[in-house]
């Protein structure tokens, strides 16, 4: 079972040799074998890697995301198809039922806001209150809008009534940070499982390719917000951005078991589009992580 995540963040090349992987640096070489990898991170410009090396990753599932020069994440690798019968899986995609996905968003955004008041009630903060009654208003396909409404409560209750998420500070950039390796995490089980990212069941934004990706994290935010909290940033740099990375390591309940963040994952989207097939929202295996 794939687990590590590896980052590699200074000058070097990678490649590909007998089912390992070879990062070859100036002060040594370091291999690790291909099956025990389930993220690659390449956080520095000055890093080269051979085709044949993402040809190897791609074919194995592993996800691949790529850095910009502020080391700030930017674009990631997703395969042109991520299983087999990935054809079938489009159509049936295509073809599920408005009323599930309304089912399916409407219970995301019930455990988001569930989790966001769990999250303020272990700080102490009353606003968790307010959080609950939004869990009680919810509408069928969050017609009240109820999670724009607890984000803007939450947010404020977290870091201050100033704050706002347009802010240029070290508090959003790690929170974008911590949710864009969430996102390519979840983005990476939606392609291995021959969908399309690209086909969200609420955001449906024309320029977003991973409109999918987006609508299954909303429960995953409070995690990250979590981290940002207790990091309480000043600045957002290398050793501050693995407090984050590490996040997909973290144990987590799934399915009644404890496993690793970034095999959690796995289940809980599988599960999902079970729950978009049958129309059945019970099917959904929520992740439960401490806060």
């Amino acid at each position: 079972m794939s687990w590590r995540v590896v980052v590699v963040s200074e000058h070097a090349k990678i490649d590909f040799k007998v089912n390992y992987l070879v990062v070859r640096k100036l002060d040594g070489t370091i291999k690790i074998h291909i099956s025990e990898i389930g993220v690659l991170i390449v956080e520095s410009t000055a890093v080269s890697i051979t085709a044949y090396t993402l040809c190897e990753l791609i074919e194995k599932k592993i996800k691949v995301i790529f850095c910009d020069h502020l080391r700030n994440p930017c674009s990631e690798l997703v395969p042109c198809s991520g299983c087999h019968d990935s054809c079938d899986k489009i159509r049936r995609q295509m073809l599920w039922q408005v009323g599930a996905k309304q089912s399916v968003w409407t219970e995301i955004v019930r455990e988001k806001i569930k989790r966001q008041s769990e999250h303020l009630c272990r700080r102490g903060l009353e606003q968790h209150a307010l959080l609950d009654s939004y869990i009680e208003q919810l509408e069928y396909n969050d017609k009240s809008n109820r999670e724009g409404h607890a984000a803007k409560v939450y947010f404020n209750a977290l870091f201050g009534l100033q704050f706002t998420r347009a802010d240029d500070c070290p508090i959003n950039a790690a929170l974008n940070y911590g949710y864009s390796i969430i996102l390519s995490a979840i983005n990476r089980e939606i392609s291995a499982a021959g969908y399309l990212n690209q086909l969200g069941i609420f955001h449906d934004n024309t320029y977003n390719p991973y409109n999918f990706g987006c609508d299954l994290m909303e429960p995953l935010r409070p995690l990250v917000d979590c981290a940002a909290y207790d990091l309480m940033p000043e600045k957002f740099e290398h050793e501050e951005k693995m407090n984050f990375v590490n996040l997909l390591n973290n144990e987590v309940i799934v399915d009644n078991k404890k496993q690793y963040l970034l095999f959690a994952l796995r289940i809980y989207c599988s599960s999902v589009f079970k729950a978009l097939q049958n129309g059945d929202v019970s099917e959904i295996k929520w992740i439960r992580y401490e806060l």
